[in-house]
């Protein structure tokens, strides 16, 4: 059995339905993210496997335990909020150690899992300090700290990252992947982040009102997106109609799929044999940092994305001509 399985989960709210029928298994030591916009019931599920909100209907399991009725406090799942809510008058040690005393754990073992973790999160140096006295990214590792110091069976991470800016986001980004698989932990993450989720994840589930609309790796979500609304949230896809593609191959194309999809970086300036052709007049031209982004206007709408310095450069206004390979083309279903 895995080490936490949710089943046939629902949540209503008056006559508002929240979620729906949300099934997901999670073994223990992955890193689990539930991506999707604003209003989709991500935080809902965790707030439910936190104990804080009642589902409606189904069930949540932790290491083969039924967490029916069972109180927050007694289920052994940590949670960090977007909000640090530290005690602005306790030390970063005193932080950090709050939960171990609630649990009466003895000093000499507080003293040496306060080390520890303060070791771990990189904050040694800070053990004295107040929380007035640190950086927005140091305050978010000492709420992870003192989640952390209690060992969870879980650990839920309700967009902790969110309110930093990108540099420090992008390192604790990278400092929260290498703890977890240091004290192999399971976690949850829940973000409307794209990058942040393929950044960190064993495994995504997208949502979108409510269900869960594809689930999977990284890798296999980015490149094998299974409907319109993945294509467009998960990265810059281009979406195209089943007459306009057709109109552009010269032919009729096999199955009933209405829409295809494709990658930007996928379309290239130079013809390859059996490659699909694109024409359209250059509108926009972004530099995204290490990517040229360029949109054009022909039969449809469409965009390419090129490393910096290696791509070509289109001018605005002038008409191109642009490839993609056939297999590059994805059916959504």
């Amino acid at each position: 059995m895995s080490y936490i399985v949710i089943e046939g989960l629902h949540k209503k709210y008056g006559h508002s339905t929240v979620l729906s029928n949300i099934d997901m298994r999670i073994e223990q030591g992955e890193f689990i993210t539930l991506l999707g916009p604003s209003g989709c019931g991500k935080s809902t599920i965790l707030r439910i496997v936190a104990g804080l909100t009642d589902a409606t209907a189904g069930c949540i399991q932790i290491e083969g335990k039924d967490m029916h009725g069972i109180q927050p406090k007694d289920r052994q799942v940590g949670m960090v909020f977007q909000s640090y809510a530290l005690f602005p008058n306790m030390t970063v040690k005193e932080n950090v150690a709050f939960g171990l005393h609630m649990q009466k754990v003895n000093n000499a073992e507080i003293e040496q899992r306060v080390q520890e973790i303060l070791g771990i999160m990189h904050l040694t140096e800070k053990a004295n300090a107040y929380p007035k006295e640190l950086s927005g990214g140091q305050q978010q590792r000492v709420a992870l700290a003192r989640a952390l110091i209690v060992r969870p069976k879980v650990l839920l991470l309700d967009e902790p990252l969110s309110a930093l800016d990108a540099q420090i986001r992008k390192k604790l980004q990278e400092d929260l992947r290498a703890i977890q698989r240091q004290l192999n932990m399971t976690m949850i993450l829940v973000t409307h982040d794209q990058e942040e989720a393929m950044a960190v994840s064993d495994k995504i589930f997208v949502m979108s009102n409510g269900e869960i609309a594809q689930s999977g790796t990284p890798t296999a979500i980015y490149t094998n997106p299974q409907s319109e609304f993945i294509a467009n949230f998960i990265g810059h896809y281009n979406v195209l109609p089943r007459q306009v593609l057709e109109k552009m191959i010269g032919g009729v194309l096999p199955g009933d799929c209405l829409k295809f999809a494709i990658r930007p970086e996928a379309i290239h300036a130079q013809a390859m044999e059996g490659d699909i052709c694109f024409s359209g007049v250059a509108k926009q031209s972004l530099m995204t940092g290490n990517v040229i982004r360029t949109t054009f206007e022909g039969e449809c709408m469409f965009t390419m994305e090129q490393l910096h310095q290696r791509g070509q450069l289109f001018e605005i206004g002038k008409k191109y001509e642009c490839y993609v390979a056939k297999e590059d083309v994805i059916a959504l279903s």
